[in-house]
């Protein structure tokens, strides 16, 4: 099975009016997500952020749970934010992808947005039982992924849908539903 790697994108990213902006990262994306992607054997989740003062909290707040008391209080927290790179640019992480694997990503992206030609859950799965090239999966913070990524990415996952036509998943709880839809045991 091929590696996917995970990306949480601060910026570029949509504000409710469509703006583009950088948002703030927070405390609790940071943990949840590197506990999910520890449970699903991601090699790393990156957090994608130009703000040097977004990038300096993040480490800071990774830093407690790896070096600091946190880790010594809860080894397998310290175990789940070593899978966090902290990046400034999705360039660098596709760069740190490529360099770990020895292969440029094939880029996907999610959105809770339904849009032309989406990529199914399970043919997406099935890729990366069949691809040997490694596979960055991005999510975006805010309102969603900014046009200019979803114009370079080489799929769109379908969005996750819900029951009743409510479409506002946390991002951290929409990565966890499909890192299980492509990762999850059978």
């Amino acid at each position: 099975m091929a590696q996917l790697f995970l990306a949480l994108l601060h910026y570029p990213v949509l504000n409710r009016l469509g703006d583009t902006i950088a948002s703030a990262v927070t405390n609790l994306d940071l943990h949840d997500l590197a506990r999910s992607c520890r449970t699903y054997a991601v090699p790393a989740c990156y957090i994608v952020t130009p703000l040097k003062d977004q990038r300096s909290l993040a480490n800071r707040l990774t830093a407690h749970w790896i070096e600091g008391i946190g880790g010594e209080i809860l080894p397998e927290r310290r175990e789940a934010l070593k899978l966090l790179r902290v990046v400034e640019s999705l360039s660098s992480a596709v760069e740190d992808v490529a360099q770990r694997s020895g292969q440029s990503p094939i880029l996907w992206a999610t959105s809770a947005k339904t849009g032309e030609g989406p990529l199914p859950h399970c043919e997406a799965r099935a890729l990366l039982e069949r691809e040997k090239r490694p596979f960055l999966l991005l999510f975006g913070t805010g309102w969603g992924l900014a046009p200019e990524i979803l114009d370079v990415v080489d799929a769109v996952l379908e969005p996750i849908a819900g029951i009743d036509g409510y479409n506002h998943l946390p991002v951290r709880s929409a990565a966890s539903i499909m890192l299980d839809r492509l990762l999850g045991r059978r």
